[in-house]
């Protein structure tokens, strides 16, 4: 799976909850969404959109589309992330261990970087090989 791939299948996958995501879908993910924001924090620190403390128009402007960004991939965001645990054959719930400063984003951290359980899972098949056992999901 490449970027382009993942980052399709990330935004068509917009709402989808349910299911399982390899970690290349993830991990593309994340290396799209750090080479988007990269363009405009670039850009805001380039023309000295903050100098002093204070911001210029541009920098306002550049600030906007982040946050524009940043808001319309929260929910796909989620949802893989959602996906990403199901993988592991684990609620999505383990999400709220992010909230705990520091040693939740590491455990969170570990978790995505695990490669995902073999075959199929209550979640659903196995997304390397979805043919592989299907029919034992609901067994």
């Amino acid at each position: 799976m490449g970027m382009m791939e993942a980052v399709r299948l990330f935004f068509n996958r917009y709402t989808d909850f349910r299911g399982r995501s390899r970690r290349a879908e993830y991990w593309w993910v994340q290396l799209f969404h750090i080479l988007v924001l990269l363009v405009p924090y670039i850009l805001l620190f380039a023309i000295g959109g903050i100098q002093s403390g204070e911001m210029n128009i541009l920098g306002v402007i550049l600030m906007i589309a982040i946050l524009v960004y940043a808001l319309a991939v929260l929910i796909p965001g989620l949802a893989v992330s959602f996906r990403r645990l199901h993988d592991r054959d684990m609620s999505a719930w383990w999400l709220l261990i992010g909230l705990i400063p520091y040693l939740g984003s590491l455990v969170l951290l570990v978790f995505y970087v695990l490669p995902g359980t073999k075959g199929p899972n209550k979640y659903g098949p196995d997304p390397k090989n979805p043919s592989a056992g299907a029919a034992d999901v609901f067994s």
